[in-house]
């Protein structure tokens, strides 16, 4: 899309709704890293250079290092995210494509073992949320700048 939106401006009202549910998940009680991987992760399988742009760096400045972030494409593959962050990772892939992969039990189960089902529900809305932010985005044409 080579034109962009202004949305902010058109929907002020479905903005501050977004926002409403971006200060919620801002809120809720799950490491701010883990976070902001969540929203890197889901951004780069949706396409979203936008977002991947803005949460990479809000996760350098939360102390996450360049290699994480730059090897989330290939988390399988890697070392040296931890047991939990593996089952978040591996849950943000179904759930960013439910229609096609759903979410199997043995996800469930591998979630299971690190967090609560309250947790559970938090990191399936923070996932869907950035879902809703990364569709915004790219369609109205919203770009990665340089920062």
């Amino acid at each position: 899309m080579k034109k962009t939106i202004d949305y902010y401006t058109l929907a002020p009202d479905a903005m501050k709704a977004m926002f409403a549910m971006e200060n919620f998940i801002n809120s809720i009680p799950l490491d701010s890293r883990l976070k902001e991987l969540i929203k890197i992760r889901t951004s780069q399988i949706n396409g979203c250079a936008y977002c991947i742009n803005a949460h990479t760096q809000d996760a350098l400045k939360l102390g996450e290092t360049p290699q994480r972030i730059l090897s989330l494409p290939v988390w399988e593959e890697c070392t040296f995210y931890t047991d939990a962050e593996q089952a978040v990772l591996q849950l943000i892939e179904h759930v960013v494509e439910v229609a096609t992969k759903r979410v199997p039990q043995n996800i469930y189960d591998a979630i299971a073992q690190h967090f609560t089902d309250q947790e559970y529900v938090y990191i399936v809305f923070c996932i869907n949320q950035m879902n809703a932010w990364n569709r915004i985005a790219i369609s109205m044409g919203k770009k990665a700048d340089l920062v």
